[in-house]
């Protein structure tokens, strides 16, 4: 690997920033003091800062050269609400609440990144660093969007990273297209008339329509997808009744859909109602149907994919860059913002992880090996796309 020797040097202090937001993580539009945290490091390296886009979100500048050509580079800061089961002495200080997804080694490798180009800015243009809230679930992309984030801070095109436990520490991937799955999420409740569980002719039974309707809705993808369109269709949420003897009211019904194109999303919503609104009706049922549409599909540009892959090259060698990764069914707000601009979502190898655990576990824990290796890639993606 060809890593910036000035960031390597400074590694166990950048760890000590990532080991401090761990041990206070905050949840979506909450990260005040992880904000103040950035917002302290951004300006005492010499950069001017923008606040609260997005409720908590914190945008750094630095302009170099002549050149009014302009990107932006995107690092998330939530927490989740998971009760973290580490034992190191950083472990998260807010019960209830932790680092499982990564985002405090992303604010830590792009705080070392800035702090590097402030100091060395060997490029000619300009470069927006972009600290954003509430990624886990509540879109702090498109709220930092909505408050004026792309008309305040204009860019060619905008870059993320996230860590990936799984691919070894030294390996990065990405590929042009669809990254990440879009995610809508549903919430379904179905009122019957409740009643003795001794008579239950004399009942409607939600219970009944609710476990018919998980099944046939296992049919939707496997039956109304094109098997060469990826799709998930999970049931997360099953809620009736209190009581041993009680027919319930209503049974709710929650869960998700992940899926890489607007018409396959725009189809799976149309069946699962239609299925829906089928079954409460032949059993006598009434529908509440909620279903949202949550974030886009990722979907990385051509060019700037290849920009991204040379970065990447040019820091942990030719041969360690996948550009052909699979796509993931997860998804990602950043999606907002490839929407509205060009740019590339890239994974970096976290390793096995603690334990060999996976994102959203509360055992995970970011390695702090690799913030040079993405703190690097961050300078060299600079580098390239506003080479002098």
């Amino acid at each position: 690997m060809k890593l910036v020797e000035k960031i390597t040097a400074r590694k166990d202090v950048h760890a000590g920033w990532r080991r401090e937001i761990h041990a206070h993580p905050e949840l979506a539009y909450q990260e005040h003091r992880t904000a103040d945290l950035v917002a302290a490091k951004l300006e005492s390296f010499g950069i001017p800062i923008v606040r609260g886009l997005g409720k908590t979100g914190v945008v750094g500048t630095i302009k170099a050269g002549n050149s009014d050509r302009s990107i932006g580079l995107r690092a998330d800061m939530d927490a989740l609400p998971l009760a973290e089961m580490n034992e190191f002495a950083h472990r998260s200080q807010h019960q209830g609440v932790m680092h499982a997804c990564g985002h405090d080694g992303h604010t830590a490798m792009l705080l070392a990144a800035a702090e590097h180009l402030a100091a060395h800015r060997d490029f000619d243009g300009i470069v927006h660093f972009i600290f954003q809230p509430a990624e886990e679930g509540e879109a702090g992309a498109k709220a930092m969007m909505d408050d004026g984030l792309f008309e305040d801070f204009p860019m060619e095109a905008v870059y993320g990273l996230h860590n990936w436990p799984g691919l070894e520490v030294g390996k990065m991937a990405m590929r042009t297209g669809a990254a990440m799955a879009a995610m809508d999420v549903f919430e379904v409740k179905i009122h019957g008339q409740g009643g003795h569980a001794a008579l239950p002719h004399l009942t409607i039974d939600p219970i009944v329509v609710g476990a018919q309707l998980v099944g046939a809705w296992q049919t939707v993808v496997s039956r109304n997808v094109k098997a060469i369109d990826p799709a998930v269709l999970t049931v997360t949420q099953f809620h009736a009744g209190d009581a041993w003897n009680v027919v319930p009211e209503t049974v709710v019904l929650r869960g998700t859909v992940r899926c890489f194109s607007q018409s396959v999303r725009a189809g799976i919503e149309k069946r699962m109602r239609e299925i829906a609104e089928g079954l409460c009706a032949a059993y006598g049922c009434r529908l509440e149907w909620m279903y949202e549409h949550r974030f886009p599909p990722t979907v990385n540009s051509a060019a700037e994919t290849q920009v991204a892959a040379r970065a990447a090259q040019a820091v942990v060698g030719m041969d360690d860059v996948n550009t052909e990764v699979e796509p993931v069914t997860g998804s990602e707000d950043f999606g907002y913002m490839l929407e509205a601009k060009p740019g590339c979502y890239a994974f970096i190898g976290n390793g096995p992880g603690t334990g060999g655990c996976l994102l959203h576990s509360p055992t995970f824990d970011f390695n702090d090996d690799i913030i040079p290796i993405g703190a690097s890639y961050w300078v060299r993606l600079v580098e390239q796309v506003l080479a002098r």
